[in-house]
């Protein structure tokens, strides 16, 4: 009969941060309603998306330089690198040079960010991510070890059980206390693996 089971891990998990977790939510949404500034959402939904021919326009109608930020988008995580000061027609081929890019318009009307999608992991998640299994069960992608439970993202409900009557005990141990991934091809390696114990109805989540 197999020593380790995930699944009494996962019932573990949930029994110990149960009330802490709860306690710990609620005192921070109590804390964020008092401390919001009024103007918090207004701030957020004035960022204005942009395609390429309304920057061009907006851009056309400028002569001072424009401050550009470029915002890093990976796989896993993102990097925000200050471009400085630009003048608008450089911006203009900047922009016709890479098609693909988005653009929004930061809430001080005078900051032009520049969103780049990128096939990779981020230098820090080449360092610090693992998969693992969060305390509900599911797949998730940490920052850091599974046991700090900082989840960056969640991706599926695990069939544990399954899971558990198929895998080796080594392969259960390591995904207990977390996969590391270094680079793009381990990462999709790793999913396209544990994706095989995926819950039919599982969906992908966003983390923190």
């Amino acid at each position: 009969m197999m020593t380790f089971s995930l699944w009494k891990q996962v019932k573990k998990r949930i029994r110990r941060n149960r009330r802490p977790i709860w306690k710990l939510g609620g005192i921070a949404l109590f804390v964020s309603l008092a401390v919001m500034p009024q103007h918090a959402s207004a701030s957020f939904a004035s960022e204005a998306t942009l395609d390429e021919p309304s920057v061009n326009r907006m851009l056309q109608d400028r002569n001072a330089p424009v401050q550009v930020m470029l915002h890093r988008l990976y796989v896993c995580g993102e990097e925000t690198e200050p471009l400085g000061l630009m003048k608008p027609e450089t911006i203009i081929k900047l922009l016709s040079q890479h098609p693909e890019w988005r653009t929004s318009l930061e809430e001080d009307g005078q900051t032009l960010r520049v969103m780049q999608q990128i096939d990779d992991l981020s230098a820090e998640c080449k360092t610090n991510a693992y998969f693992g299994v969060d305390r509900n069960g599911n797949f998730s992608l940490f920052d850091g070890e599974p046991s700090n439970e900082k989840v960056m993202r969640t991706f599926f409900q695990l069939d544990v059980r399954f899971m558990e009557s198929s895998l080796p005990k080594d392969q259960l141990d390591q995904l207990s206390e977390g996969i590391r991934v270094s680079d793009i091809d381990e990462y999709n390696s790793v999913l396209s693996t544990y994706s095989d114990y995926a819950m039919e109805t599982s969906g992908v989540k966003q983390g923190y």
